[in-house]
């Protein structure tokens, strides 16, 4: 009798679990993340790091002299634990100088404005009642602020808070990211706090396709080298970065000097989240769960995971429960305007730097993905026919994805489209997508 494994996949605020024979798992590509055991609680965590800081004089020094402080903070979309964090970072500022000017700006990019019940869930009542919060608007060219030109070539407007600070400080949490290399540190800055034009600069097809954006990577990456810049041009004096786990418990966090602080933070990710690459016809992954799997917009990167797996033709099935439907009106509409992914693509990449539309980015590497592979979301029922819309399929559950999957290869072999490896029957599945770094 065949054993059978068992293996939980995040998705939404829980999990979903798939059961497989053994012998069908050819690997399970999980970031050490999950294994790895503080041996502290979250609140010492955060509070050593703060009394440690890299590089940098402790926060509370820094702010004891300061009138104006602009306490950057991640949006909805970010897993960020900041009921725990901001309150010890609002302490550590105020207390050598109790009467400092705080103002909590959410670094959006160019996401939607966070609702206030997401800003009670996410930060707490006490905070979202007793603090100064404002949501940065990326189209609100009247509150920017012209900071220079980026090593791109693209201007630099930014939210016009940064010259009413005089101490810039910004928390945040690293993790793989599938162009930038690594969250955190100096994306606050930008994308987090930028206007359009400066992230759409910033997100041109050509840094898109360079080899070097992609997870993991810093070196000679064109869209950290932007970001470095603005962060700098900013004038952001000091980072808290957390890193957390598959529960979104804090592991890990780094204090001190923005660029320093993010480096040594992503030296330790990388060597917890560095995986090899397993190649498969069938690859299994997600979006790690909420808050990054609400929509299909943030499930592009952890689709970008099992990109690096798949063999050429063959199929991806992507766990993400897309409760806020598609994530983007114009991205979508790149897909559900077009006949093919190809077109998606081709017309992308003829797009200048100075005409970059939103959200292309995002269906730049979607349309990459789908002209290598088949795309199966395992989501809810109320976005089938948006999933369908953007040349992908739908699967209520993961036993009829499977199957889905399986006819789709069996068909690519019988037509001999493509060259799937032969009788390659295993699957690789990555619980986490956006959690892992598949080298």
């Amino acid at each position: 009798m065949s054993k059978s494994a068992c293996i939980k996949i995040p998705y939404g605020k829980g999990h979903k679990e798939i059961v497989l024979e053994d012998s069908r798992v050819k690997a399970v590509l999980a970031s050490k993340v999950e294994s790895y055991k503080a041996d502290c609680s979250q609140e010492d965590i955060v509070q050593n790091a703060l009394n440690n800081p890299i590089q940098s004089e402790r926060l509370a020094y820094i702010a004891k002299e300061a009138k104006n402080v602009l306490l950057i903070t991640s949006d909805h979309t970010r897993p960020v634990p900041s009921k725990i964090t901001l309150p010890i970072l609002l302490k550590e500022i105020r207390a050598m100088n109790p009467d400092i000017k705080i103002k909590i700006l959410i670094a959006t990019g160019f996401h939607r404005p966070t609702t206030r019940e997401e800003m009670i869930q996410k930060f707490g009542s006490d905070i979202v009642n007793n603090e100064e919060i404002i949501n940065h608007d990326s189209t609100d060219t009247e509150n920017m602020v012209f900071k220079g030109i980026l090593p791109s070539g693209g201007e630099l407007w930014l939210n016009s808070l940064v010259d009413w600070a005089d101490l810039v400080v910004s928390e945040g949490f690293i993790e793989p990211h599938f162009f930038a290399g690594f969250s955190g540190g100096r994306k606050s800055i930008l994308p987090g706090i930028a206007s359009k034009k400066t992230i759409f600069a910033n997100h041109c097809s050509k840094f898109i396709a360079s080899s070097h954006s992609r997870a993991g990577k810093l070196d000679e990456n064109p869209i950290h080298k932007d970001m470095l810049f603005a962060a700098n041009a900013a004038k952001l004096r000091f980072i808290l970065n957390v890193v957390i786990d598959g529960e979104k418990k804090i592991i890990n966090a780094f204090a001190g000097h923005p660029e320093a602080a993010h480096l040594e933070g992503c030296r330790f990710v990388k060597e917890l989240a560095g995986v090899n690459a397993v190649s498969a016809n069938i690859v299994v992954t997600s979006n790690g769960g909420y808050p990054l799997d609400q929509n299909v917009y943030q499930a592009v990167k952890g689709m970008t995971a099992a990109e690096a797996c798949v063999n050429e033709g063959g199929v991806i099935i992507m766990f993400a429960s897309c409760i806020d439907g598609h994530g983007g009106e114009e991205f979508y509409k790149w897909f559900a305007n077009a006949a093919s992914p190809e077109e998606v693509a081709s017309k992308i990449a003829s797009i200048p730097q100075e005409d970059t539309i939103a959200d292309q980015w995002e269906a730049q590497i979607l349309a990459r993905i789908l002209m290598k592979c088949k795309v199966i979301m395992v989501s809810e029922p109320s976005v089938k026919s948006i999933i369908e819309n953007m040349h992908m399929l739908y699967a209520s559950s993961f036993d009829e994805a499977l199957q889905m999957a399986e006819q789709i290869i069996e068909k690519q072999e019988r037509e001999q489209k493509v060259k799937l490896a032969e009788k390659d029957k295993g699957i690789v599945i990555i619980p986490d997508g956006v959690g892992v770094i598949v080298e």
